[in-house]
């Protein structure tokens, strides 16, 4: 199992919606995947089920269907975590379902993150939660690859988030909120790995399993958010010539090449047309856009930018799975 996280710690950058395509051009070529809405604001959630599907598995049952359900036995101390409950889309992407409860979580994250130091056991089991979980999810859904949507915030929550991930991939928007974020999120990626590569050599149990958490950042997506004769609006195109220079900066932790445009940046792994006008019928029909008929509301043009949607998470998708070691079904 390969485990990838999508994560930048200011909101807004299309986070979720990237999964979602993403989790869904993987299980339309054939692959097993799970996508797992780590982040309280659960919007991967809302993108694959309406409000009252969520409604009943979040309080039909006596025990939440949700990512908080299976992490509750060993936060309230008296188990391990439980295998989470899948919900499985129309379109074969097996989901864990996020949860507004996981904000209960962050002051017990924390606590056990420093309590790790002192060899203490359970902290390792808390601090590893979402891994172990992750694991069992994969093992039911016979999935070799997991993508996890993360909260954009640098907190406990993220942090053991990321402890899960073996990779990383940022989603940025041409802005200077988005290149701002990169100063913070870059040292803190490099902080969190170090910090878990320490506590992981006073893990006390041999029989406990736990991730090697590469953490490693494989690249950005940048999703432009305005187009005009298929040339980024001016002010976007200004912040889109800086990306390049501040991620292999404030990320990679080296000095960036001079004046490297994106299209020959190794770190971009793609650079996405907003395809604005088709996410209200993608939200209304809980399908990705490269899936969208003319039954779901799309006409003319339209087709020709679900063909085009198609064509480009596809190819990001032969990208990251390139970079993970895994083979897509032929």
């Amino acid at each position: 199992m390969k485990t990838v996280a999508f994560f930048n710690n200011k909101g807004g950058v299309g986070r979720a919606a990237l999964v979602h395509h993403l989790a869904s051009m993987y299980a339309d070529l054939g692959l097993n995947v799970v996508a797992a809405d780590l982040d309280p604001e659960a919007n991967l959630t809302r993108l694959f089920l309406d409000d009252e599907a969520i409604e009943q598995l979040w309080l039909g049952q006596s025990s939440r269907q949700t990512v908080y359900g299976a992490l509750k036995p060993l936060l309230d101390g008296g188990g391990d975590v439980d295998a989470p409950y899948i919900e499985e889309s129309t379109l074969g992407v097996r989901l864990i379902l996020g949860d507004l409860a996981l904000l209960a979580t962050q002051n017990e994250l924390s606590k056990h993150w420093s309590l790790c130091l002192d060899r203490n056991e359970r902290a390792f089991r808390v601090v590893s939660a979402f891994w172990r979980m992750l694991n069992l999810a994969a093992d039911e859904a016979q999935a070799e690859l997991v993508l996890i949507d993360v909260g954009p915030n640098l907190g406990a929550l993220s942090r053991s988030a990321l402890v899960a991930a073996d990779y990383v991939v940022v989603p940025l928007a041409p802005d200077l909120y988005s290149l701002q974020g990169l100063r913070s999120l870059g040292p803190t990626l490099r902080q969190w790995r170090s910090e878990w590569a320490e506590r992981r050599e006073r893990n006390p149990a041999t029989d406990l399993e736990f991730p090697d958490s590469g953490m490693q950042p494989i690249g950005y997506v940048v999703l432009q958010d305005g187009i005009r004769l298929n040339r980024p609006f001016v002010d976007h195109a200004k912040w889109m010539d800086r990306i390049p220079g501040d991620y292999a900066e404030f990320v990679m932790a080296r000095s960036p090449d001079a004046d490297l445009p994106m299209d020959n940046d190794p770190q971009c792994l793609a650079l996405l047309r907003h395809f604005r006008s088709l996410m209200p019928y993608a939200e209304e029909a809980r399908k990705p856009m490269f899936a969208l008929k003319s039954a779901d509301g799309p006409v003319g043009s339209q087709i020709d930018v679900v063909r085009s949607s198609y064509r480009q998470f596809r190819a990001l998708a032969e990208k990251v799975a390139g970079i993970c070691g895994i083979a897509l079904p032929t």
